[in-house]
C-alpha cells in the first residue's frame, strides 16, 4: 500500500507540470482516465482504477484535477431535436475591428452552444440551438447583427445531423 501511495503521489506530479504555453502536461495515466470516461462518463473510479492501475482514491483525485484545469467536462448530451430544439445552424460571421470581442458576445448567448475564431472566410463561426425557424431568425437578425463589429453573416441552416460525438480519444 505504502508504495502505491508513492507510486501515485509521483505520477501526480509528474501529471501536474505544465508546457512552455501553460497546458497541462498529461501523463499516459491521465490520458488513459480521460478515454475510460469518454466511453462512459458515469464509469465508476473503481473500475477505472482497475483499468489504469490505481486505486479509487487516485483516480478521483486525478479526475477533480482534470477538471479544475479545465482538461475536460462531465456532462450529459442530448439530442437537441428530443428536447424541444428544432433548429440548429451554423453561423459564420464577419468582423470588422477586433474578432475576440464578438466572440465574447457570442459566448454569452445562451443560443449560441460553440463559438470558435478561425482563419479563412469567416473570423469567428458560432453553432445556434434554436426552438424553431423565427426563434433562429431573431438570434441572427436582431443580436448577432446587432453586435459592434459584425459586418457580415452567412447561415448553414442543419437539416439532418448525421454526425456527432464526443469520442475522438487522447490520441
Amino acid at each position: 500500500m505504502q508504495s502505491e501511495v508513492v507510486a501515485s503521489r509521483s505520477a501526480d506530479q509528474r501529471d501536474s507540470r505544465e508546457s512552455r504555453n501553460g497546458t497541462p502536461q498529461l501523463d499516459a495515466v491521465s490520458l488513459a482516465i480521460i478515454e475510460q470516461l469518454q466511453e462512459d462518463g458515469r464509469r465508476p473510479y473503481a473500475a477505472i482504477g482497475k483499468a489504469v492501475g490505481l486505486s479509487e482514491a487516485a483516480v478521483r483525485q486525478r479526475v477533480q484535477k482534470l477538471l479544475d484545469q479545465g482538461v475536460m467536462q462531465i456532462v450529459a448530451v442530448t439530442d437537441p431535436l428530443t428536447v424541444g430544439f428544432r433548429r440548429q445552424a451554423m453561423v459564420g460571421i464577419n468582423v470588422e475591428g477586433d474578432a475576440e470581442s464578438v466572440a465574447d458576445a457570442l459566448t454569452d448567448m445562451p443560443e449560441v452552444e460553440y463559438v470558435v475564431m478561425t482563419a479563412g472566410s469567416f473570423d469567428v463561426l458560432a453553432e445556434i440551438v434554436c426552438e424553431d425557424d423565427d426563434h433562429l431568425l431573431g438570434v441572427i437578425n436582431k443580436r448577432i447583427r446587432a453586435l459592434p463589429g459584425v459586418r457580415s453573416t452567412e447561415s448553414f441552416v442543419y437539416l439532418k445531423l448525421k454526425k456527432q460525438t464526443y469520442m475522438w480519444g487522447t490520441r
